[in-house]
């Protein structure tokens, strides 16, 4: 399912090893989707709710904020650059299991929302969460702007 989501801004993606990590093996909360470069439209957004009631700290490095045990998406991305991100109302954070086992998280990247760039192939399991603990709605996107 495809859907429309806004640019984010470019940034950088930190890297941090999950000393105990989140159950990526879970079905995804909000479904599993599959994109290819040239998709249309672009950005694609899922509405989710973000938050939940692990604090991604655990996971180490710039991992913040309260998310759930199982992704909240699932995306398979057959290449190329992209960007992830999420837009709310609320503060919000990003974690990210990469295709190469890494763990990447983000915070305040386009304001209070999360941003990252990543430039390869594979599946990538994605967690919303909020800064202030709580769940909020929110939107999570791909673009390769």
């Amino acid at each position: 399912m495809k859907k429309t989501f806004l640019t984010a801004v470019a940034i950088a993606a930190v890297a941090s090893t999950a000393a105990i990590a989140q159950d990526y093996s879970l079905n995804p909360n909000f479904g599993t989707y599959s994109l290819s470069p040239g998709f249309l439209p672009d950005p694609s957004e899922v509405n989710i709710v973000a938050g939940g009631s692990i604090n991604a700290s655990r996971l180490g490095g710039s991992c913040a904020g309260n998310i759930s045990n199982a992704p909240d998406v699932r995306l398979q991305w057959s290449g190329g650059r992209m960007t992830i991100g999420a837009r709310s109302g609320s503060d919000t954070t990003l974690v990210v299991n990469a295709p190469d086992g890494s763990w990447y998280c983000n915070d305040d990247a386009n304001g209070l929302d999360p941003a990252m760039v990543f430039n390869q192939g594979g599946q990538y399991d994605i967690w919303v969460g909020t800064y202030n603990g709580g769940t909020a709605s929110a939107t999570l996107y791909v673009t390769e702007y």
